[in-house]
């Protein structure tokens, strides 16, 4: 039983012809009857029966078999055209990982036109630090990641799109603030907001201090990224933290630019080294995001 036969059955029952069937599917008519001859045996049943003046009709078994194989045609036409679109990379279920804060304040813009642009692609995006998005995507749980800089030796490769720009945001009537610019020397006598010791920027920060002779600092530990400013508001301390996070500043608060190799951090895609370049819908969700990420 193929689907051609499957068609070829429910035209005859359509036009109440095999001769119909046969010109709508550009068959001989002795093909047409084959089929059905071959569709009978398979199931070991008659299906239709030739009344007088070769009018035809069903019998109970080819009513029962018509009005379940409408159902089977369409799921097998939906699958042969979910297969090819597949092949096409216009569908696919994709598993991308990314950290803040682009997880929050860019990727939810971009996710939206490009499911716009390919409605048959579904996205599911795990949030977590790069290290953590670093292991999931060796081990194959995610097709690519959007985070910083993985560590060396790994048989991950990465591909750097921008510099994450950032800033030090404080309490309006901080001292720091009579500042116009800040240097890592500056911050050592006052307390400093950092994020958790796997946080990469964390770690660049803590060798950043260790350079300028600073070994040990007035900190406090806050899990979360975005949360930074919302500690900082409170005045608890000096927070380090995106540029986009800081922006607009909130109420009571101001920004200072940091000098030197502190204030960028490489951001970029992420994939396993044996799957660049990604293909299919992969491919097309990984172009897209360069494109808007890029700069």
């Amino acid at each position: 039983m193929d689907l051609k036969t499957l068609k070829t059955f429910q035209l005859i029952v359509k036009y109440g012809s095999f001769v119909r069937a046969a010109e709508e599917m550009n068959y001989v008519q002795s093909t047409v009857t084959m089929q059905i001859q071959k569709l009978e045996a398979e199931l070991g049943v008659q299906l239709i029966e030739r009344g007088n003046g070769k009018e035809l009709r069903l019998t109970e078994a080819g009513r029962l078999f018509h009005g379940q194989s409408l159902q089977i045609v369409k799921n097998m036409e939906q699958i042969q055209t979910d297969l090819a679109n597949l092949q096409l990379g216009e569908s696919g279920h994709l598993r991308i990982g990314v950290t803040e804060p682009t997880a929050s304040y860019r990727l939810p813009g971009i996710l939206k036109g490009f499911m716009s642009t390919y409605p048959n692609i579904r996205i599911s995006v795990e949030f977590g630090n790069t290290p953590l998005l670093s292991e999931r995507t060796l081990k194959g749980e995610l097709d690519f990641s959007l985070c910083s800089a993985p560590d060396l030796g790994t048989d991950l490769y990465f591909e750097p799109l921008f510099k994450e720009e950032f800033v030090a945001l404080m309490p309006e009537d901080h001292p720091l603030a009579l500042k116009e610019v800040l240097s890592p020397e500056d911050i050592r006598d006052y307390r400093l907001l950092i994020t958790s010791a796997t946080c990469p920027y964390r770690r660049k920060l803590e060798m950043v201090m260790q350079e300028t002779g600073n070994l040990t600092l007035d900190t406090m530990e806050i899990g979360s990224m975005t949360a930074l400013k919302f500690f900082a508001q409170s005045g608890l301390g000096i927070a380090l933290v995106p540029k986009i996070i800081a922006e607009p500043v909130s109420a009571g608060t101001t920004t200072r630019i940091i000098e030197g190799s502190l204030i960028h951090m490489t951001f970029g895609l992420l994939s396993k080294a044996s799957a660049y370049p990604p293909q299919l819908a992969g491919h097309k969700l990984y172009q897209y995001l360069k494109q808007h990420l890029a700069t």
